[in-house]
């Protein structure tokens, strides 16, 4: 079970996106599993992807396509990753961007494929094509939940958010989904994630929004240490609503809009991590006090994708030795021990190094017995920060992994 509140919100609709879901037995029976997104012509459309060097072949393709044209329209798939895959893999993303195409009357380079799924099987190709038109048939302005079911995969829950806000008297909508539950490390670490909002923006701001909001939230997620070979992340911006473009970051709706975002994004990656597989436990990781973000975030991440500190929390086992040992093998470079604080909440584990005098291991239990906490670290020597969020490993997440292709 998820940890913590997953409802979907209301979704409201965004103005100049339609989304259409289709069954087309990719990998199951009876259930939806190919999901197309439409944009009104002129929306602006931006993405992230993996850095995984093995990354599959609809990545490739994507990326391709966001070099020279505007996407007019998304098409994902669940059940097969397209991954591993060789040059019968590219075919198959660009003969399924053709043949969407020549369905709507669009190029195939306004097409973007995703896929998501078992790394190292061929598409079974004839019968996504054959998935397209129903999809197509059901296209609706309000079908964003059905979304966020279509391209889940091991997840237990869709995944989605929402906001509407207003500039210069407009009502603007911003609505997303993502799905992902395993495999999840940053580089980027969305698995799979779809934005949109019916404000107006340039495609060079549209990219820079997204790029800065994944940093710190998708890029800021770990479940078990492994980057997918499909991470891929969209914002589009359709425009539909009205209003003049923003086009430079000192225009004063750009701060609410990155403001909307951040929030959105930050929802949508933390999803993910209480949906983590087998988690029980949802773990927060801030470290303060650092030099700058980038050793605070390497002390972070070796906490987050400890086995031993997840089974540990798991198990409600104030073992917190473990906590320094992974601080310990972070790499960051002349690090003073003496000078570490380490909290779960607001219960000090370690001072000045060693353990707190006052530290009694009922309450460190106490808080390791929670549904929801936080492992604070202190370095004192400077005055960076960051956090980074992630969930225990639990026996539940070796049985999902055993069993995930049969």
């Amino acid at each position: 079970m998820p940890v913590g509140d997953v409802s979907m919100p209301q979704m409201h609709v965004v103005k100049g996106v339609r989304i259409g879901t289709a069954e087309a037995y990719v990998r199951y029976q009876n259930r939806r599993d190919l999901v197309i997104f439409e944009f009104a012509e002129g929306t602006n459309v931006a993405g992230v992807f993996t850095q995984n060097a093995f990354c599959a072949a609809p990545v490739h393709v994507s990326k391709a396509h966001l070099q020279v044209a505007n996407p007019r329209y998304l098409i994902i798939n669940t059940g097969n990753a397209n991954a591993g895959t060789g040059k019968t893999g590219m075919l198959n993303a660009e003969r399924t961007c053709a043949k969407l195409a020549e369905l709507t009357s669009v190029q195939a380079t306004e097409v973007l494929p995703f896929s998501t799924g078992v790394i190292g099987e061929q598409l079974p190709l004839e019968r996504l094509l054959n998935g397209l038109q129903p999809a197509l048939n059901s296209l609706s302005t309000d079908a964003w939940d059905a979304a966020a079911t279509g391209i889940m995969t091991t997840d237990t829950t869709p995944k989605g958010a929402s906001e509407q806000f207003e500039l210069d008297g407009v009502t603007y909508t911003m609505t997303g989904i993502s799905k992902g539950a395993g495999m999840i490390r940053p580089n980027m670490a969305t698995m799979l994630g779809y934005v949109a909002t019916d404000a107006p923006i340039s495609r060079e701001l549209v990219q820079q929004l997204l790029s800065e909001t994944v940093n710190v939230s998708f890029n800021r997620i770990t479940i078990d240490g492994d980057t997918s070979t499909n991470d891929s992340c969209i914002f589009a911006a359709t425009g539909q609503a009205g209003g003049v473009e923003i086009s430079s970051t000192q225009d004063a709706r750009y701060t609410v809009v990155l403001d909307v975002l951040t929030r959105m994004m930050k929802r949508l990656a933390q999803l993910i991590v209480r949906d983590g597989e087998g988690a029980t436990k949802f773990i927060t990781v801030a470290v303060e006090g650092g030099y700058d973000t980038q050793e605070c975030c390497d002390i972070a991440y070796s906490i987050a994708h400890s086995p031993l500190v997840k089974t540990a929390i798991f198990a409600s086992d104030p073992n917190w030795g473990r906590i320094l040992a992974a601080i310990g093998y972070a790499g960051v470079k002349n690090l003073d021990v003496e000078k570490i604080q380490v909290w779960l909440d607001d219960v000090q584990i370690c001072k000045d190094g060693g353990a707190a005098a006052d530290y009694m291991e009922a309450e460190g239990a106490r808080v390791m017995s929670q549904a929801e906490m936080t492992i604070r670290v202190d370095l004192g020597r400077g005055a960076a920060k960051d956090t980074v969020y992630t969930c225990d490993l639990s026996y539940d997440y070796v049985k999902i992994n055993a069993d995930y292709r049969s």
